[in-house]
């Protein structure tokens, strides 16, 4: 059988990684794909990114079925697309994927349905805007509406902060259409957590837990990325959590979309805060698995992916249980030189272990040029160690990163640090 994954992310890797493990899987196909899965013998990048040209690809190649990385794709509507023409995709739909790629179409529907989160208003007028957070003070988040690539969250510490964001998203238009309007929440405090289920319209299929470090320094300094590093399971996520992440967020997610008239498919991301209280509260939903959260959720599943994308895209995710490795997973991402606002690409990028039982290397800003690996990108790898606890999975994960050598890397020394609090 054969899968195209699409994506160029270490997100895509790990899922392409996983599914080429299945004994019937003859060929995974990623696409566009980079230096990671373009050295694996197992997959074959194909150079093609529009949602048009893909589906003739999969028709041309008789591709079994179709898994989406990115939320870009899924904005842009491939899941419908590839629909339209009978191909088997799993994804949400245009209209749902709205759930990330607008800030206000998530925080109204949120408002709507008695999900927890934090209070907002929309703006896409600067001087309303400015005179919300004089009002409001310090700390604050200011939000781009649409998608920026993990980059269009400030959580602003101070109300010059706060201010400068502003100015940053609707005076000076950095991200385009998508900070066109922006969304200003109240800040919460307490512990972040990735919820990650897959939905086939009518079931929900947990995950293993995680957590992601968003900052780009050690004890959560540096400015915000698209994620340093994640470790699987996360221990804040007891079993009474996780069932009431269930009750309160993931089922009324689910059946608020079906209300709205919205099926849902695909992965559904909740980016939860915990408070001191254990009260959980939605700072963010994702369309998507999330990166870096995939690369360890990925390398402690022990059951055939195939099989549970299969039951993913016949509506039978009822019918399946996942097994998962008992240990504890830490992916720790090496960033380029300039991450996050100007990452220098071009890089040679040398040491990579190979893979053990213990580590892996997934692979996401990195490019085969003339046969040299090279840095494309601004996070290029994701070294995701495996141990009986957190301690010794980020153990395994720091041995492989100090023999990996490229100039200018940055990553953090603290990955997992909660889980050993």
């Amino acid at each position: 059988m054969k899968i195209l994954v699409v994506g160029s992310g270490g997100r895509e890797h790990a899922l392409a990684w996983k599914l080429a493990q299945s004994e019937r899987v003859q060929m995974v196909y990623v696409a566009p794909g980079n230096g990671g899965t373009a050295r694996d013998p197992r997959l074959v990048n194909v150079d093609i990114t529009d949602p048009a040209a893909l589906a003739d690809f999969v028709v041309a190649e008789h591709i079994a079925l179709t898994l989406v990385g990115p939320e870009g794709p899924l904005a842009a509507g491939i899941v419908n697309l590839f629909r339209a023409r009978g191909l088997k995709i799993f994804g949400p739909t245009r209209e749902a994927a709205q759930l990330e790629s607008s800030k206000d179409f998530a925080k109204a529907f949120m408002q709507r349905h008695g999900i927890p989160t934090a209070k907002y208003q929309t703006f896409s007028d600067a001087a309303q805007a400015h005179a919300y957070i004089d009002a409001n003070g310090a700390p604050i988040v200011i939000k781009a509406d649409g998608l920026a690539a993990g980059k269009g969250v400030v959580v602003a510490m101070s109300l010059e902060e706060a201010h400068g964001a502003v100015d940053h998203m609707l005076s000076d238009n950095a991200f385009g259409d998508a900070g066109a309007r922006i969304v200003i929440e109240e800040f919460l405090a307490g512990e972040e957590a990735s919820f990650i289920v897959m939905c086939d319209g009518k079931h929900i299929l947990p995950m293993a837990t995680s957590q992601d470090h968003k900052r780009l320094k050690d004890h959560d300094e540096g400015p915000n990325t698209g994620g340093m590093g994640a470790y699987s399971p996360a221990p804040i996520v007891t079993p009474a959590m996780h069932a009431r992440v269930m009750r309160e967020i993931i089922n009324p997610t689910v059946q608020g979309m079906a209300k709205d008239g919205i099926v849902f498919t695909g992965f559904l991301y909740a980016g939860l805060m915990i408070d001191s209280e254990g009260n959980p509260r939605t700072l963010e939903f994702n369309c998507r698995m999330g990166d870096p959260e995939t690369q360890p959720i990925m390398a402690r599943l022990k059951s055939d992916y195939l099989t549970v994308l299969e039951h993913a895209c016949n509506g039978t995710l009822d019918a399946v249980e996942l097994e998962w490795d008992r240990r504890t997973a830490v992916g720790v991402v090496m960033a380029a030189s300039g991450y996050p606002d100007s990452p220098r690409k071009g890089d040679l990028i040398d040491g990579i272990p190979a893979e053990t039982p213990e580590c892996v290397t997934f692979h996401a800003g990195t490019s085969v040029v003339g046969g040299n690996l090279q840095t494309n990108g601004g996070r290029v790898l994701c070294v995701v160690g495996l141990g009986d606890s957190v301690k010794m999975a980020q153990k395994q994960a720091y041995e492989g990163v100090e023999k990996i050598r490229f100039d200018g890397a940055q990553f953090r020394r603290d990955i997992g640090w909660r889980g050993i609090k």
